[in-house]
């Protein structure tokens, strides 16, 4: 059975009530579950923090054993290198994953330290881009 690990970082457990217009009505905790229904063939792990070591912490975790984490790391992408580096010292791939489409945003979310260490990036597809992360792994 696949192992997919899905990793978000810091405001994103307030999906559903953080900024709808942004990033839409639906809480993760719901839309985890629809992805749990859709792939019964994956095993699927789920982890949000606001911190950035508890971030590195799981990627590290994870990052040998698991076949591919979709990672959502909110306002990090845009600051740390911590998080890149974690990123290629793992075996695991990695799917960078945003929910708007950040070249849409303010310039400072135009530049992401951590999509020069990932398989690839998808946004601007709402929660849909966990989805089609998701798939690129088959």
């Amino acid at each position: 059975m696949m192992k997919i690990q899905i990793i978000n970082g810091p405001n994103l457990n307030l999906l559903g009530v953080r900024e709808p217009s942004v990033y839409g009505n639906a809480s993760f905790t719901d839309y985890f579950s629809e992805l749990k229904q859709r792939y019964p063939e994956i095993d699927f792990s789920y982890f949000q923090s606001n911190k950035e070591g508890e971030l590195i912490d799981k990627i590290q975790e994870v990052g040998f054993d698991y076949d591919g984490i979709v990672l959502n790391a909110g306002g990090y992408t845009h600051t740390s290198i911590a998080i890149a580096d974690a990123i290629a010292a793992v075996k695991t791939p990695v799917v960078e994953v945003h929910i708007s489409n950040v070249h849409q945003r303010e310039a400072f979310r135009h530049h992401s330290y951590l999509s020069a260490n990932c398989k690839g990036v998808i946004l601007g597809f709402g929660l849909d881009s966990y989805r089609l992360a998701v798939e690129s792994f088959f």
